[in-house]
This record gives structure tokens, C-alpha cells and sequence, in this order.
């Protein structure tokens, strides 16, 4: 491995914004360590749920190969789970990519995609039976505020996805450079991955 990991980041229409650029954050704050490509089925310019539009840098067909996969969640994912590229895009490259990541219903995609097969995973708790319905293959977690698995990392919603990121940096890097990133932004990390208050506000059960 050379001194940085590429970081590839999923983008398509109706992406939730805090699903890429909170995680995103963190890692720019590990910049050392990490280089991020923003990629998406076509390349160009791809519109958020709120939105903001972002500019990828590489569309599926020319992106390079990827260390690091994230995969974001946002109203746009209602569509993806039924679009195939995405779909066999996904599962090739989570089966080359060192760590794969998915934020808020990111985790329906890559359940959809056959990656999150026999493994642990969780997803945004108001959307969590929708997500969860996507496979009955996935040992779905209902209360974590992430959850790691193997290779495979996913968080509950939205905001969630900035502690898995620290945590993925613990991982990849160290804890100091994940306790760097957050102290730099003024960020209260949550490394408990098992504190789930939404869980209980939105009324899933405890258990899977």
C-alpha cells in the first residue's frame, strides 16, 4: 500500500449532502492519508436531495482503482436499489476495495448489491424497514450507531456517518489521527458504536 489510499465516494442523483460531506470532512482532515475521488455512473455534475450539485471526478468506467469505498444514503437510493449498473458496480468493487463503507441508507444499496450477505449491518432508523427490506440475507442490526463487520462498515443516519469515519481512520491509520480530525473540527466523537438514541425515538426494538 502506498502512502495514500484512494478513497472513492458514490454520488447519484438525490444524495443526502451530510452522508458525503460530513465523512468526507474527517478524511480531508486526514488528507495525508487519503486522496478522494468523487464518482458516479456517468461522471458530470450530480444534484443532492437539498440541491447542491457536486462535480465527480470520475464516472464508474474510468475510475481508478479503489482502496476505500463509501457509500452514501439519501432519497436518491429509493431509485438506485432497481438501477443494475449501480448495483453490479458496487458488488465488483466492494469485492476489490480494502474497506467498504455505507452511510444511512447506503447500506440498502450495498444489501441490494449482495455485498452485506451473511454480515452485520444497520442503517437510518426512520428508513430502517425499507432498507432492511431489501434483503433478508443481512444480519440487520436495529440499534448501533455503526456497525463493522469484516471489511464492511455501516452507520445508522445521516450524522452517524461522521463517527464511523473516525472510526474507519482509527482503523486504517491510528486513533490519534482520528482524534486530530475530530479536535480540528470541534467535533464531539461518539466511539461507542453500540449508542443508539434514535433507536428509541423513532421506536425500533433492540434487536436485529
Amino acid at each position: 500500500m502506498g502512502s495514500k489510499r484512494t478513497l472513492g465516494v458514490v454520488l447519484f442523483e438525490g444524495f443526502e449532502l451530510l452522508d458525503v460531506f460530513g465523512p468526507l470532512e474527517m478524511f480531508g482532515l486526514a488528507a495525508e492519508h487519503f486522496e478522494i475521488r468523487l464518482i458516479s455512473e456517468t461522471g458530470g455534475v450530480v444534484a443532492s436531495r437539498q440541491g447542491p450539485k457536486s462535480v465527480c471526478d470520475d464516472s464508474f468506467q474510468s475510475a481508478p482503482a479503489i482502496d476505500v469505498l463509501l457509500v452514501p444514503g439519501g432519497i436518491g437510493t429509493r431509485r438506485e436499489v432497481n438501477n443494475p449498473v449501480l448495483l453490479d458496480w458496487l458488488n465488483e468493487r466492494s469485492q476489490l476495495a480494502e474497506l467498504v463503507a455505507s452511510v444511512c441508507t447506503g447500506s440498502a444499496l450495498l444489501a441490494k448489491a449482495g455485498v452485506l450477505d451473511g454480515l452485520r449491518a444497520t442503517s437510518n432508523k426512520l428508513a430502517f424497514a425499507w432498507a432492511s427490506a431489501q434483503s433478508e440475507k443481512v444480519q440487520w442490526q436495529q440499534q448501533a450507531r455503526w456497525v463493522e463487520d469484516g471489511k464492511i462498515f455501516s452507520s445508522s443516519g445521516v450524522s452517524a456517518g461522521i463517527d464511523m469515519a473516525l472510526a474507519v481512520i482509527a482503523k486504517l491509520v491510528s486513533e490519534q489521527a482520528a482524534e486530530q480530525a475530530a479536535n480540528f473540527a470541534e467535533y464531539t466523537w461518539q466511539r461507542d458504536a453500540d449508542c443508539d438514541p434514535f433507536a428509541s425515538v423513532v421506536g425500533v426494538s433492540e434487536s436485529a
